[in-house]
Formats: structure tokens, sequence, C-alpha cells
């Protein structure tokens, strides 16, 4: 499990470890924001409408689910983490604080990974240079970041995300220890 506050780099870093490591599966959640400017439906996200949601986790089909920042529902389409794991290749959920709870009660097993910025300047540098939230969202953003910064003592590790792609391999080589031989 990967989480960390909002602009920490989620997302940039899981797609990094998809280019360099496909060996690993990566989670795609679901959510009920607008796709921003680059993001693929069943790439990024699984962009649903709020009816779809709500079928999805009456049916129990979503391993956690939580609103985030107040605004939106993101959640974790179950079956396609239930097959990951059956097939003992290495699998990595990209979730946000709310959810690592849940999936702690569920599968405590996992390894969760707290992903940290380097210091709270840049995050606030990250988000507001990615330029796609207004300022009332940027706000809202922050003060749950300040939340999730401070939940970082639940975690078994916590790594810092100084450069993305030394974040990425840090994380993968994280979660080989224990993986299964794939030889």
């Amino acid at each position: 499990m990967l989480a960390g506050p909002t602009a920490v780099g989620k997302g940039t870093v899981a797609a990094e470890v998809r280019r360099a490591h496909p060996e690993v599966w990566i989670s795609v959640s679901a959510t009920t924001r607008k796709p921003r400017p680059g993001e693929e439906n069943g790439v990024h996200y699984w962009f649903v409408t709020d009816e779809d949601f709500d079928a999805m986790a009456e049916r129990g089909d979503l391993l956690e689910w939580a609103v985030v920042h107040g605004t939106h529902r993101y959640g974790t389409p179950r079956g396609p983490v239930d097959l990951a794991l059956a097939s003992g290749h290495p699998a990595m959920l990209e979730i946000d604080l709310q959810g690592a709870r849940q999936v702690r009660s569920t599968m405590p097993e996992a390894l969760f990974v707290f992903l940290k910025p380097p210091s709270w300047d840049e995050l606030v540098r990250r988000l507001v240079g990615r330029g796609t939230e207004d300022e009332a969202e940027r706000e809202r953003r922050l003060s749950t970041a300040r939340d999730e910064l401070a939940a970082e003592s639940e975690f078994d590790v916590t790594v810092v995300n100084h450069e993305v792609h030394a974040a990425a391999e840090e994380l993968v080589a994280l979660m080989m220890v224990d993986a299964p031989d794939q030889s």
C-alpha cells in the first residue's frame, strides 16, 4: 500500500514503477472526480458517476473507499486486487490515508508505505505548480495534507520523495523483499 498527502507524488511515483517495473501490478482506483488533463480512463483512474460508485459500494465491489478532500469519492475495485494477489506477483495499491486505514483492518499482512515530501514548502510548491486546483481547493487539500502528514507513524515504512525515480526504486525494493521468486 502506498499512501501519502496530496501532491506528494503518489501518482507520479506509481507511474514510474509501472514504466520501470512492469512485473509490479498497480491497482487503478475508481473516482467520482473529473479527469485532469492527460489522465486516461482505466489507466490513471476509472472515472465513474456517483450512481456507478454507489452501485460498486453497495455490491461490495470496493476493497476500500473514502470521500477525499470533502468533495469526491475514491475507491479500490476489489476484483483486480484479488486476482493480482492470487497470481503471486508483487502488487501495489496507491490510496489515501482513509483507504489505507480500511485496508489495514482487512489486510494487516500488507506492507504500508508512507510517501513523504522532502518538506512542507516542497509539498505546497508541487500542489500549486500542477495548476489543477483553484485557491479554495488548494486550501482544502493543504488542510487535509497536514492531517495526513501527522499520520506517518501509522505506516510500516516511510519513503521520502526527493526524486521520483529514486523513490520508485526504493518502493520496488521494499516490495521485492517479501515477493515470491518469479523464476
